[in-house]
């Protein structure tokens, strides 16, 4: 087998499902940034905007395995495309909102459509990457969960200042449509690409790429990874990720200008300097336990438990301490550590599946593990939402919030302790 190949064009595929993720994190951001001239024009509580970030997140949730199952059964592509076009317009019909229920309709709708993005992306990579290049590939695109809430602040008060806040919704929509027109125009199979050299397809298929092939029947059956403590643990573990994730995807830019009188022309900077913190601790968090691996000799299953009990207790601290911070620096100072300390436990729960599930179920466990964190992650925005109206602060939520983020440590340390045996 050849390691060098006259082409490369797989690598291209990668900006594909990176642009495509990014655009799905433009349009889940959006909603924060729009949220102060929304709660004026429409006279939207903090509760209001929490509600529509949970109801968002549950959506999203419970279509995580059907939309597995039909990118499985009608092809990556076909789906793909279309979830892209049915969240533009999802974005767009955010614009035409007269009230909260509207706009709760238009969020559930977002979270049914984006459900795909993901396990798309994953379904694509396995198509064009040998096993051996999997890994490397998914990283890059992967990177756009932090990526597009650091980038889309300043895009998207750089729209909304001169244009408004329903103008915003309108023209994100539209960027996702145009995307999707170029997408179904050029993407093809490894098989069908124009530019690929036989080399560079032999190379794939030899790695396992190409065309998608059946999965071996497991001796674990789909209920009964429900019957296994490290399943558990990576829900609860999960779970405890997604509450404080979503507290921040939610009200963070809403935080600064609140607390720290940060005006909507400054925003976009601020609202996304803690965000690179994101993209570097994605990135450290993997690097460390390879590590602890290479170096101190630990098998690879402790070392990402090790690395996340570690992220997760300082994440919680550093959390807690953020309404107490004082100044916009050390705000976010915080808040930048903090979300670097959380994106390293989620590369590395992320990883966990390979360690843990039988060879065949890998996505399975996956799947279980977005589902469960997302279901049960998706109460912290109307939390919030709710204790900063009753209280008149943000104190008591961040403090929640880092307590529950901590206790993501004892999930994955005490339950995830062994593999799932065939």
């Amino acid at each position: 087998m050849k390691t060098k190949t006259a082409t490369r064009v797989r690598w291209t595929v990668v900006i594909w499902l990176l642009v495509g993720g990014i655009i799905n994190f433009l349009d889940r951001t959006n909603l924060s940034i729009a949220a102060p001239d929304m709660m004026k024009d429409l006279n939207l509580s903090n509760t209001d905007i929490g509600l529509m970030g949970s109801v968002f997140a549950w959506s999203y949730a419970f279509m995580q395995l059907p939309a597995g199952w039909l990118l499985d059964r009608l092809g990556a592509k076909k789906v793909y495309a279309w979830a892209v076009a049915l969240w533009s317009g999802a974005t767009a019909f955010t614009g035409v909102c007269t009230g909260l229920t509207s706009l709760l309709f238009g969020r559930a709708l977002l979270g049914v459509t984006e459900s795909p993005c993901w396990p798309g992306g994953a379904k694509i990579t396995a198509s064009w990457f040998p096993k051996q290049e999997r890994a490397l590939a998914t990283g890059f695109w992967d990177a756009a969960s932090k990526w597009g809430p650091t980038i889309a602040p300043p895009i998207l008060v750089a729209l909304i200042v001169p244009f408004g806040w329903r103008a915003l919704f309108f023209i994100t929509g539209a960027i996702g449509l145009i995307f999707v027109v170029i997408f179904a125009l050029f993407y093809r199979q490894p098989e069908k690409h124009p530019r690929i050299s036989q080399e560079e397809l032999d190379y794939i298929k030899a790695g396992g790429g190409g065309t998608a092939q059946e999965i071996g029947d497991s001796k674990v059956s789909w209920g009964a990874l429900f019957k296994h403590k490290s399943v558990w643990g990576m829900i609860l573990g999960f779970f405890c990720y997604i509450w404080i994730f979503n507290i921040f995807v939610t009200f963070l830019p809403l935080y600064l200008m609140k607390t720290q009188n940060v005006s909507m022309k400054s925003l976009g900077i601020y609202a996304s300097i803690p965000w690179f913190g994101g993209v570097i601790g994605a990135i450290l968090g993997g690097y460390i336990s390879k590590l602890l691996v290479d170096k101190r000799g630990a098998k690879p299953l402790v070392a990402k438990r090790a690395v996340i009990s570690v992220c997760a207790v300082l994440a919680g601290i550093t959390v807690i301490i953020i309404p107490h911070a004082g100044s916009l620096p050390a705000t976010l100072a915080c808040m930048t550590v903090a979300l670097a300390l959380m994106s390293a436990l989620s590369s590395c729960a992320w990883a966990l599946p390979g360690d843990v599930a039988p060879p065949s179920m890998v996505a399975s466990v996956g799947s279980i593990q977005n589902f469960g964190g997302y279901f049960g992650g998706a109460l912290s925005p109307v939390v919030v939402g709710m204790i900063a109206d009753k209280t008149g602060s943000y104190t008591m939520a961040f403090t929640s919030g880092g307590i529950i983020a901590a206790c993501a440590a004892l999930c994955y340390w005490l339950l995830v302790r062994k593999p799932i045996a065939e």
